[in-house]
């Protein structure tokens, strides 16, 4: 199967999956799980889920890799809301549509995230609990990214000020958005009971193509514009902080990028993941 039509085919896995795991937008309150649903349905690549269906049919998985793939989307998704909000990024534009508290308001779209973060505990208790040993497993990788050393920790770098050093970029970088992906593929990989060498390969794969997305990221905010991108560009350079590309200019991102793809591309021929290495290269093609 082509690497588009694969892709296509994990998308439309996720869809589903998100529309029969999620509670009905009629559940009461049902404004906060109108607000959970808008949000989740605003479009995206699912990106991350799919990771996590991928990872998981390389090897021989005893358990469907779907709750926990929509488990992610859950949590990534509260991730944006709560970025979007006016106390962190201020945005009224999330892939081309109005944000959470700019559709509805600011109290439900605080509600919505962390409606989303609970329910993605809750789904792989609830969906994991015949196999226990996976589902702590998950459980653990998945909250141990959501906390304060990563993902949180990331945030919490970004908003404190000016991004002074490539360290501290690169802190942001590996934690605020590197890490959901690794977790992703490390969460594919124990439902597909995967060795512990094989799950280190592909989390390091992981960190290769999530902090080549961040680098992606800065180039595209530099050169592209809010309606290829659907959102705000040039927030990074307004709010006075440093990108990969003001500290290291276009072309030498674009370099480090293609290396991070190369590294991505080695480590999927050891692990036979032909589909995991078009990805690598898709993603550092993208527009938006």
């Amino acid at each position: 199967m082509e690497f588009k039509e694969k892709l296509d085919t994990y998308v439309e896995q996720v869809e589903y999956g998100l529309d029969t795991h999620l509670p009905p937008a009629s559940a009461r309150p049902s404004r906060i799980h109108e607000a959970m649903r808008y949000s989740l349905s605003a479009g995206g690549k699912r990106i991350r889920p799919a990771l996590v269906l991928a990872a998981c049919e390389l090897f021989d998985p005893e358990a469907d890799a779907l709750p926990a793939a929509v488990a992610v989307e859950c949590l990534h998704t509260y991730t944006l809301i709560h970025d979007d909000l006016p106390a962190m990024d201020d945005s009224p534009l999330r892939r081309g549509v109005d944000t959470c508290h700019i559709r509805f308001d600011e109290a439900t779209a605080v509600l919505a995230g962390d409606g989303l973060l609970t329910y993605a505990f809750e789904l792989l208790s609830k969906r994991y609990a015949s196999q226990p040993e996976i589902g702590l497993s998950l459980t653990r990788i998945l909250s141990t990214t959501a906390g304060s050393k990563k993902l949180i920790g990331g945030q919490m770098e970004d908003i404190i000020g000016e991004t002074k050093s490539l360290d501290e970029l690169e802190f942001i970088h590996l934690n605020k958005t590197s890490a959901l992906i690794e977790a992703s593929l490390e969460m594919g990989a124990t439902i597909g009971r995967a060795n512990a060498a094989q799950i280190q390969s592909i989390i390091e794969y992981g960190r290769c193509i999530g902090h080549g997305f961040q680098i992606m990221d800065d180039i595209l905010d530099a050169t592209s514009d809010a309606a290829t991108m659907g959102k705000a560009v040039r927030a990074d350079a307004a709010a006075n902080k440093n990108t990969y590309v003001s500290i290291h200019g276009p072309k030498p991102s674009r370099a480090k990028l293609s290396a991070l793809t190369q590294n991505a591309c080695q480590i999927c021929e050891a692990l036979d993941a032909p589909f995991l290495s078009a990805l690598a290269g898709y993603l550092n093609e993208r527009v938006n």
